[in-house]
């Protein structure tokens, strides 16, 4: 009898990353993740609140970390695409338009590998203007 495929999120967060997206909500309303694909800044994603940052057509929803979009371009998601993406935070003075930046704070993606079981069962990303 096959086994039915292994369900996992493309999108996660560690405690502290969660934390922090409460506490900006509480103070901002709700809040969307965008990661760039850019050279300098590509693990850093974009925070803000929901509606404050153009998506593109060619922009994916990934998932959501409680009630918050985690958004890519199609383009950036092709090099995401066999990694689950951690959500995480650190201590740095980032630059940009990013709402935890005057807490001292950042949010960064981590990565790791699906396995080939994981890989079988994930869903397909939206389109971001579904969110």
């Amino acid at each position: 009898m096959p086994t039915a495929p292994v369900l996992t999120e493309r999108v996660t967060a560690t405690p502290e990353a969660i934390a922090l997206l409460d506490r900006l909500a509480a103070k901002h309303g709700p809040l969307m993740l965008h990661l760039s694909g850019g050279c300098c800044d590509g693990s850093a994603p974009l925070c803000l609140p929901k509606g404050e940052f153009r998506l593109g057509g060619r922009d994916i929803c990934i998932g959501k970390i409680g009630d918050t979009p985690f958004c890519m371009s199609d383009d950036t998601f092709q090099w995401w695409r066999n990694t689950q993406v951690i959500l995480d935070v650190i201590q740095a003075r980032g630059g940009g338009f990013s709402i935890e930046a005057p807490d001292g704070v950042r949010f960064t993606a981590r990565a790791r590998l699906f396995t080939d079981e994981e890989l079988a069962g994930l869903p397909d990303p939206q389109p971001a203007e579904s969110i």
